[in-house]
């Protein structure tokens, strides 16, 4: 992704803007809204500072470049995502039920800001494991002390970690992919363009497709997660690691 250009050093610009002295939190915020809005390709240095009512150079005290302003808007969901746990904590919870606590709270992110979710893929690609934004550490650490508390050894926990991830994150893609051609048709078949899909080559595909376009959900999300489960715990569906993992 090509960078956007840093200030010049020979001019320092004000971070006074309408609602005040910027904050980085005033500023993921103020970007986040605007991806909300209109999307990720909206997002610029000089769009988000006309939105604060600053000069796009004072952004950069608070984000050094354009991709560091994408990772903060990655920051800016995994806190949310941590905001969600901390209100609703339980310590009891099995390492199962910890990781369903996870799953849905991150399903509920990502489904309030669907135009942000790419960047889970594009920018956590993009960053080595230790330059990610500290929330996502955090949930990093989150997860894997879960299964590490709950008995599962080095390498269990770390292929349940990879399994959990891919499954949920999966999960949300699919459930975000848009199926609906066009939403103003009354038609299903119009509404779905499955005219647009060749009944020879693709019959299946235009068959199911009325059912693609419904979400999988919440319910969705839980069992594909037990199933999934169930295979680091002998089929058992038990809140304990199988010996194997000891």
């Amino acid at each position: 992704m090509t960078k956007e250009p840093g200030p010049t050093p020979s001019r320092r610009a004000s971070d006074r803007g309408r609602y005040g002295r910027l904050s980085r939190e005033r500023v993921l915020v103020s970007a986040l809204a605007l991806v909300d809005r209109e999307g990720l390709s909206a997002l610029s240095m000089r769009r988000l500072g006309a939105e604060l009512g600053v000069e796009a150079m004072a952004l950069y005290r608070y984000a050094a470049s354009k991709d560091a302003l994408l990772d903060g808007l990655v920051e800016a969901l995994y806190l949310e995502l941590e905001e969600q746990l901390t209100a609703g904590r339980d310590e009891g919870a099995d390492w199962r039920a910890g990781l369903h606590r996870v799953a849905r709270a991150t399903y509920d992110v990502c489904l309030a800001h669907p135009r942000a979710v790419p960047l889970l893929a594009t920018r956590l690609l993009a960053v080595p494991l230790a330059r990610r934004p500290a929330a996502v550490l955090r949930d990093h650490e989150r997860v894997l002390a879960l299964l590490r508390q709950s008995g599962f050894d080095e390498a269990t926990s770390s292929a349940v970690f990879r399994a959990f991830t891919a499954w949920l994150l999966g999960y949300v893609a699919v459930e975000l992919r848009p199926v609906v051609d066009n939403p103003d048709e009354t038609d299903p078949a119009f509404r779905l363009g499955l005219h647009r899909l060749s009944a020879k080559e693709l019959p299946t595909l235009r068959e199911t497709a009325a059912a693609l376009a419904e979400r999988g959900g919440p319910e969705g999300l839980a069992a594909g997660l037990d199933a999934l489960l169930d295979g680091f715990t002998g089929g058992s569906g038990c809140g304990s690691p199988s010996a194997a993992s000891r």
